[in-house]
């Protein structure tokens, strides 16, 4: 069988199981089984299971309706099918454990993502398996991105800049939070973004911009306040995710002006430090210390980023205890921010990619403050 990006993951997969002392690694659907199977599958009441052995075929439990996805997969995969008696899926979970021989192995799970629906399934089809959470095994697979992953990323963060360029001029006062984000969501998929966004914009006026992860509401957009968005594109299932913030019109809190500041030299700082085999925490230390010296440091009250990619956040997570060494190919986001509760807050988000000298930054939209002059009254 010809060598594809799928057959390289999975050994891959198998040279980290056996590394780990694992006999498989059983996955719901998400992420990390797209990235081993290039088929998705969503979580619904019927369940789905795939098991990846050490050695041996991949596995992957499925209902009927589903089947059509495995014809032509480019690995050998045993499907276990079953129909709709939920009475009978149970007998289908034993067939598979039977002929994997799961009973009395280490299986690891991606404790994140695996539901109780299918670990009792599991248990009861194997009840003499250890299911051990496996977050190193999964890391060790997706932080580092290949050429065809970074390309979407690549792609992802121009769409998500262009839509916001596009969105930017149509701004007028008055309009709600949830107006402008849902103004934003049309122009991210006219301008190219799977459907499946990695989020649902973030946009916080005012005083609703100090919360980091605020939900947009029916708050109206008004003049001399800051205006906060967070937003991503999605291409071939990898993300971006980027923010800035904006002035509308001439701020009535002039101190907001220079927190804007403060947020722009630490992004700048945290940018600058990254590099092959440096540890992850000092992209946090290096933002931080900005912030911290302007007098800020209380708030700043998040990580400095992490890592992005099929996961809107994954490892390797920018927190300053974080000692894992940076390394090419890894992709992760540099967002500081200062958060003046009831007055407004400040962050500037890029997405970055450890390269063989250094880093690049993805993005490249403007970060300064700037006036929204181009707001409509």
């Amino acid at each position: 069988m010809e060598d594809t990006p799928i057959l390289n993951r999975q050994r891959r997969l198998r040279d980290a199981l056996g590394s780990a002392d694992l006999d498989a690694l059983v996955l719901n659907p998400g992420p990390t089984l797209t990235y081993l199977t290039g088929m998705h599958f969503h979580l619904m009441e019927r369940p789905i299971v795939g098991i990846f052995p050490a050695e041996g075929p991949a596995a992957l439990i499925l209902p009927e309706l589903e089947t059509p996805k495995t014809e032509g997969a480019p690995f050998e995969l045993l499907p276990f099918p079953y129909g709709e008696d939920p009475s009978r899926w149970g007998e289908t979970f034993r067939r598979a454990a039977q002929s994997l021989a799961l009973d009395g192995k280490r299986l690891g799970v991606e404790s994140v993502r695996l539901r109780y629906l299918e670990l009792t399934y599991l248990q009861e089809a194997a009840p003499h398996a250890r299911f051990i959470s496996a977050p190193e095994v999964i890391a060790s697979l997706r932080m580092v991105k290949d050429a065809a992953e970074i390309l979407a990323m690549r792609k992802a963060v121009a769409i998500a800049q262009d839509a916001l360029r596009a969105t930017l001029p149509l701004i007028r006062l008055g309009m709600s939070e949830k107006e402008l984000a849902s103004e934003l969501v049309l122009q991210l998929l006219r301008h190219g973004s799977e459907p499946q966004l990695p989020f649902f914009p973030i946009v916080a006026g005012g005083p609703n911009s100090a919360n980091p992860h605020a939900v947009p509401t029916e708050r109206p957009i008004r003049a001399g306040e800051l205006l906060l968005i967070d937003w991503g594109a999605t291409v071939e299932g990898c993300y971006s995710d980027l923010t800035r913030t904006f002035a509308l019109g001439e701020l009535s809190d002039p101190e907001l002006g220079r927190v804007a500041e403060v947020v722009a030299q630490a992004n700048a700082a945290g940018r600058a430090a990254a590099r092959p085999g440096l540890p992850a925490g000092e992209v946090d230390a290096a933002a931080r210390r900005v912030i911290a010296e302007a007098g800020y440091g209380q708030y700043f009250t998040h990580r400095t980023g992490h890592g992005l990619g099929r996961d809107g956040h994954e490892p390797p997570y920018i927190y300053a205890e974080n000692t894992r060494p940076l390394a090419p190919g890894m992709t992760f986001t540099v967002e500081p921010g200062i958060y003046l509760p009831g007055r407004g807050g400040v962050r500037i988000e890029d997405d970055m990619l450890v390269t063989v000298n250094g880093a690049e930054s993805l993005s490249d939209l403007p970060r300064e403050l700037g006036i929204g002059d181009w707001v409509n009254g």
